[in-house]
């Protein structure tokens, strides 16, 4: 099975590191998840945000280095390095029938790096 439109997509924007790549790929009604912020971030342009910001706090050295994915969603495995630490964690991806992403999970550890993430993450969304 080859890798539906919407994961394509998002490798595109990540190997860009082009967040306005976003606009095409992502629904109005996307939704953002994150162990950084407490509540889901609903619709494009807080996506768009979110993203964005992990784009420049992640972006240098992030690598997918593991994928599974179905007609509809996908689970990526990725490693990042940000201020020495090493960060490992996971993007769980939802499509529509029109490629476009609905929701973007990720998941993050250890606990260190994810602090460190949020604190970096915070100052690119200020």
């Amino acid at each position: 099975m080859s890798a539906p439109q919407a994961l394509v997509g998002w490798h595109r924007v990540v190997e860009a590191r082009d967040a306005s790549l976003l606009d095409g790929l992502l629904a109005d009604d996307c939704v953002f998840r994150s162990p950084a912020v407490h509540s889901p971030q609903e619709g494009k342009a807080l996506t768009t945000a979110y993203l964005g910001a992990a784009l420049g706090v992640l972006g240098p050295t992030l690598a997918y280095r593991h994928e599974w994915f179905d007609a509809s969603s996908a689970v990526l495995e990725f490693e990042a390095e940000i201020d020495g630490l090493s960060v490992h964690g996971v993007d769980m991806l939802r499509w529509n029938d029109e490629g476009q992403l609905t929701e973007f999970t990720v998941m993050v550890r250890p606990y260190k790096a994810l602090t460190k993430l949020m604190e970096l993450m915070v100052a690119e969304l200020a």
